[in-house]
Formats: C-alpha cells, sequence, structure tokens
C-alpha cells in the first residue's frame, strides 16, 4: 500500500519549506496543499485544531504539527539520508540552536528590519539596539559552524535545514527592508555556509522567488526602519 504524505504551507514561509526540504532530501513523495492564511482551509483546522498554523505533515492520515517537531518526525520515520546526528549529545546540541533560531532569531531579526514605529530620534535608537541584538545572536551561530560546511557536517542536517531563515530569508528580509545584518566583515563563515546551502539541491528547489517574496515583504510591512 502506497504511503500518503500530504504538507499543507504556505509558498513564503520559512518554517513548511522546510518540511519540504526534508522530504527532498530523504526522496519522499508527498502532496503540496497551499493554505490561503486569511481563509484557512477546514482541512487545516481539522489537522491542527490547536495551533490552526501552517506546516502540518499528514502521513497515512495522522497529522503532526510544528515545523521542528514534523522535522524529526520525517527522520525517525524515513531513516535514509539522516538529518539528526547518532551522538546523543551532538541531537541535543542540533535542537538546541534550532529552538535558538525560532525563539531568540527571528524576532530579533523582524525588529530589526521593520521594528516599531516611533519617532524619528527614538526609532534610529531602536534601530541600532535591534541590530546589535541581532549581531550578538548571529555571532553564536558564526561560532558554532567552527570549520564544518554545514552545522551538520558535512551533508545538511536538521540545524541547517532550521537554520533556512539565516541562509535565505534573512537576505530577503534585508533586501525588503534595507537593513544590514549578515555581513561577510563580520561573518565569514555562516555567508560561506549559507552560499553552500543555497546550492544543495533539495534545498534549491524549495526556495521562493526572491523577487516574490521581496514584493510580499515591502507591501505587507513596508519599506522597513533601517536608518539612512
Amino acid at each position: 500500500m502506497a504511503e500518503e504524505v500530504l504538507v499543507f504551507g504556505a509558498w513564503g514561509s520559512p518554517f513548511s519549506r522546510r518540511v519540504e526540504m526534508a522530504l527532498k532530501l530523504k526522496g519522499i513523495e508527498y502532496k503540496y496543499i497551499e493554505e490561503d492564511l486569511t481563509n484557512k482551509s477546514p482541512s487545516l483546522l481539522k489537522y491542527n485544531p490547536v495551533h490552526k498554523k501552517i506546516p502540518v505533515l499528514v502521513h497515512n492520515g495522522k497529522p503532526v504539527a510544528e515545523s521542528l517537531v514534523i522535522l524529526e518526525y520525517i527522520d525517525e520515520t524515513w531513516k535514509d539520508h539522516p538529518i539528526l546526528p547518532k551522538d546523543p549529545y551532538e541531537r541535543a546540541n542540533a535542537r538546541f540552536w534550532a529552538k535558538f533560531i525560532d525563539e531568540k532569531c527571528l524576532s530579533a531579526i523582524f525588529k530589526a528590519c521593520w521594528g516599531e514605529h516611533y519617532e524619528h530620534e527614538k526609532a534610529e535608537k531602536e534601530h541600532e539596539k535591534a541590530v546589535k541584538e541581532v549581531s550578538e545572536l548571529l555571532q553564536f551561530l558564526e561560532n558554532e559552524l567552527k570549520e564544518k560546511r554545514y552545522f551538520g557536517g558535512e551533508t545538511v542536517g536538521l540545524l541547517d535545514i532550521a537554520a533556512n531563515i539565516i541562509g535565505y530569508w534573512l537576505g530577503v528580509f534585508e533586501e525588503a527592508s534595507g537593513a544590514e545584518l549578515l555581513t561577510r566583515e563580520k561573518f565569514p563563515k555562516l555567508c560561506n555556509w549559507a552560499n553552500e546551502f543555497v546550492c544543495v539541491t533539495a534545498i534549491k528547489e524549495n526556495l521562493p522567488a526572491r523577487d516574490k517574496l521581496i514584493a510580499y515583504l515591502r507591501n505587507r510591512f513596508g519599506a522597513g526602519n533601517a536608518s539612512k
């Protein structure tokens, strides 16, 4: 009996793209269902009644929600091309940094790019503060890469996939908002990693069109708070 794998996602979401990246890396066929997040489908609400959010993976009728949880489920279900290390400490480390990206980095990056709207002088100070915070957070990831090609070593792993926000979306956020956050001068290892990461076939095939994403972000959030 053929397996049924469904992915409910949104084209511009780094979270649903993570799920597709992992499935592509493992060579798993799936059906993708694009959700209109302003008018969520009955299926999405049925499969994720708690959060009512994408992404949701449905495997033979059983739903799994939350992108990092889904990545672990995929790795435990389909053993080819493992994305989590075998060593328990290394696995814990990958989970820690993946959570760090979602809980610390994303909100700080967003604030540095679009922030809150203050009067000009206060806005500049808030922007500088937000940029400094992002710089400190990115430095942790720069240090974590050490001399490795990928966070996962010689192959793309769970942490690389979780860091898709840094590897692709951050550059798009910078261009859309005018902020400057990930520079080669400050973060040479992260920049090299990002270049390698987006060239991997399974990753490249699952990146939204840059121009379309920039237009969407500018339309939704404006041109950004970066001080000129």
